[in-house]
C-alpha cells in the first residue's frame, strides 16, 4: 500500500451494537469505511429492534463512512461490494442473534448467520485473500455444555464449584454433543466455517465467541441484549420477564469499545484459523438479579419484573469468558471498561462513550 493511501474497511452489521462501534473506531482513525445493513434487526425484534437512529448517528458523526442498504444474504451483491473496494479488513458482525427467534424462523436464522458467512468468505477469498477476517461468533457455540459444570448456589448468583474455573470457560469446551438452540447451531456453522476457510485456504480469520457485548449504543430488546434491555425496562415503566433459575444467571460482559480494541489487535497481528473467547471476564460478570438491583440504585426506581419458571432452553446457567488465549497471544489488549462504567453508560444513554487509548486500539499519527 502506497504510503499515506487510506486504508478500507468493510463492516457488515454496521448499525448494530458492535458494527456501529467498530465504524466510529475506525472512521476515528482515518480509515475509509464501509457498512453492509439493511435494518433487518426491525423485521426480528420489532420497533425496540429498530437501528435507524444508530445509521442516522453514524452519518452525521463519522468523515469516511459509506452505508450500504444490502442484505449479506445477497450472494451477488457481496461479491461485487468486495471485487469493488477489495477491503483491507473485514468486521463480520451482522447476524440474527437471538435464540427464541431462530426456532420461530429457522431459515432466516441459518441463512442469515451461516449462508451469509459463506457468501463473505468467498467474496474475501476471490478479492482480499490477504485481509484480516474476523467474525463476531458467539459462546453459544458451546450449546448447553457449561451447564453440565458443577454449580453452587449463592445469594444472588450461580458460580462455578470447580476452582479450575475460576477464569471461566475456556475454549477446549466441546461445541458436540450439546443442544445449542436452533440460533447455536447457524452460528456453529459459521464458526466452523469462518476457522476452514483459515485452516485449509490459508486465509487470515478469527472466530471471536462473544460474551454478553454491550454498550450505549445497543438497540436492546426481550430477545437480545440483556443489559440494555435491564436498562430500557426502567426507564420506560416496562414490566422485565426473568425466565428459570431463579434469575441467579450469569453473564459476563464486555463493551463494544473493548470488543474493536481485541479486533484491532488481531488485525495488526492476524493468524489462520484463529479461535479466541471474548467476554468481560469474572471481572464484569453479574447475574440478572445483581444488574437489576444496581441498575434500579442508578436509576432511582424499582422494575416491575414477572418470573417465568420455565428457563430459556440451551440458556447458559453460569458463563463466564476465560480470557487467557486472547491475553497470552495479544499481550498489549484488555478488558479497559468495567461493568460500574458500563453500567453508568445504559443510565445515561446518549452520553459519548469513553475512549481509552489501550494496545493495538491506540489512534495512530
Amino acid at each position: 500500500m502506497a504510503a499515506g493511501m487510506a486504508r478500507t474497511a468493510l463492516v457488515t452489521g454496521s448499525s448494530g451494537l458492535i458494527g456501529s462501534e467498530a465504524v466510529t473506531f475506525l472512521d476515528e482513525r482515518g480509515w475509509i469505511v464501509h457498512g453492509v445493513d439493511n435494518n433487518m434487526r426491525r423485521e426480528f425484534f420489532g420497533e425496540h429492534g429498530d437501528t435507524t437512529w444508530n445509521l442516522e448517528r453514524l452519518l452525521h458523526s463519522t468523515r469516511r463512512f459509506t452505508h450500504h442498504g444490502l442484505d449479506v444474504r445477497d450472494r451477488d451483491g457481496m461479491m461485487r461490494l468486495f471485487q469493488e473496494h477489495r477491503p483491507d479488513l473485514i468486521f463480520h458482525c451482522a447476524a440474527q442473534p437471538s435464540h427464541d427467534l431462530a426456532a420461530a424462523r429457522p431459515f432466516d436464522d441459518f441463512e442469515v448467520n451461516a449462508l451469509a458467512t459463506l457468501n463473505l468468505l468467498e467474496a474475501a477469498r476471490r478479492h482480499a485473500p490477504d485481509s484480516p477476517f474476523v467474525f463476531m461468533s458467539t459462546n453459544k457455540v458451546y450449546g448447553d455444555a457449561p451447564n453440565e459444570l458443577e454449580l453452587i448456589e449463592l445469594a444472588t448468583r450461580w458460580d462455578y464449584a470447580d476452582p479450575r474455573y475460576r477464569n471461566g470457560i475456556d475454549e477446549t469446551m466441546r461445541i458436540d454433543a450439546t443442544m445449542h438452540s436452533v440460533f447455536g447451531a447457524s452460528k456453529v456453522a459459521a464458526d466452523v466455517l469462518v476457522q476452514e476457510y483459515g485452516r485449509y485456504f490459508g486465509l487470515p480469520t478469527v472466530s471471536f465467541r462473544g460474551g454478553c457485548l454491550t454498550g450505549p449504543h445497543h438497540s436492546g430488546a426481550e430477545l437480545h441484549g440483556f443489559l440494555s434491555y435491564v436498562a430500557r425496562a426502567i426507564r420506560e415503566g416496562r414490566t422485565y420477564r426473568i425466565f428459570g433459575y431463579k434469575g441467579k444467571q450469569v453473564r459476563d460482559n464486555i463493551h463494544s469499545y473493548d470488543v474493536c480494541t481485541a479486533m484491532m489487535s488481531f488485525y495488526e497481528s492476524p493468524r489462520a484459523g484463529a479461535v479466541y473467547n471474548l467476554g468481560g471476564g469474572r471481572e464484569n460478570s453479574v447475574s440478572v438479579l445483581e444488574a437489576i438491583a444496581r441498575l434500579e440504585e442508578l436509576f432511582g426506581r424499582n422494575l416491575e419484573t414477572q418470573y417465568v419458571e420455565d428457563a430459556r432452553r440451551g440458556d447458559h446457567i453460569c458463563y463466564i469468558s476465560d480470557l487467557s488465549r486472547l491475553r497470552s497471544d495479544y499481550p498489549d489488549w484488555d478488558v479497559t471498561i468495567s461493568l460500574d462504567e458500563i453500567l453508568d453508560q445504559l443510565v445515561r444513554v446518549g452520553a459519548p462513550a469513553p475512549r481509552r487509548r489501550v494496545g493495538a486500539g491506540a489512534p495512530s499519527d
